[in-house]
């Protein structure tokens, strides 16, 4: 294991997409936004990781999410920011403005305060885009995280992004 201040089972899934996705001759991109970047600081704690790394959008803001990745203002007003409808938007934008093969986008409430009823502290959205795949073929998921707190939330929904970047024969 290499020096890292992240969590060992972070970095060795990383290298694992790294590796799986090298073999497989794709490049991915991710575009995060209640992990603020962990998924894309995991990848690139693998050396060597540049050949299959592309992309990394920090998109917190929902003006950032509509401004660079083209997620339209009536989705994020209709259907809210974590919302399976926002993170397929957010996956699609990174997949347009990179040159990955695929994409996954994070959105979720990490806490401690902004959760509701509907959405409580620890759900969190994935969606994944992948260049050449139909239209309709949607793939996404909103996972109810334990509240073990903002890192905790954090971590899990980093280590489900990397999950599903990982090609299908490997996941």
């Amino acid at each position: 294991m290499q020096d890292t201040i992240l969590p060992a089972q972070l970095v060795e899934l990383a290298e694992k997409v790294i590796i799986a996705n090298r073999r497989a001759g794709r490049t991915i991109s991710v575009a995060e936004s209640c992990t603020g970047g962990l998924v894309s600081a995991a990848l690139t704690e693998i050396v060597g990781s540049s050949d299959v790394f592309d992309a990394g959008f920090i998109t917190y803001s929902n003006d950032m999410k509509a401004e660079l990745l083209k997620v339209s203002h009536d989705v994020l007003d209709t259907f809210g920011a974590v919302s399976i409808a926002t993170a397929w938007a957010m996956a699609q934008g990174a997949l347009k403005k990179s040159h990955s093969h695929v994409a996954v986008a994070i959105t979720g409430i990490a806490g401690p305060g902004g959760g509701s009823e509907q959405k409580p502290v620890g759900t969190v959205v994935f969606a994944r885009a992948e260049r050449g795949a139909r239209a309709d073929n949607v793939v996404a998921d909103m996972r109810h995280f334990e509240n073990n707190g903002r890192g905790g939330v954090r971590l899990q929904a980093a280590l489900c992004a990397l999950e599903l970047l990982l090609p299908e024969s490997e996941g």
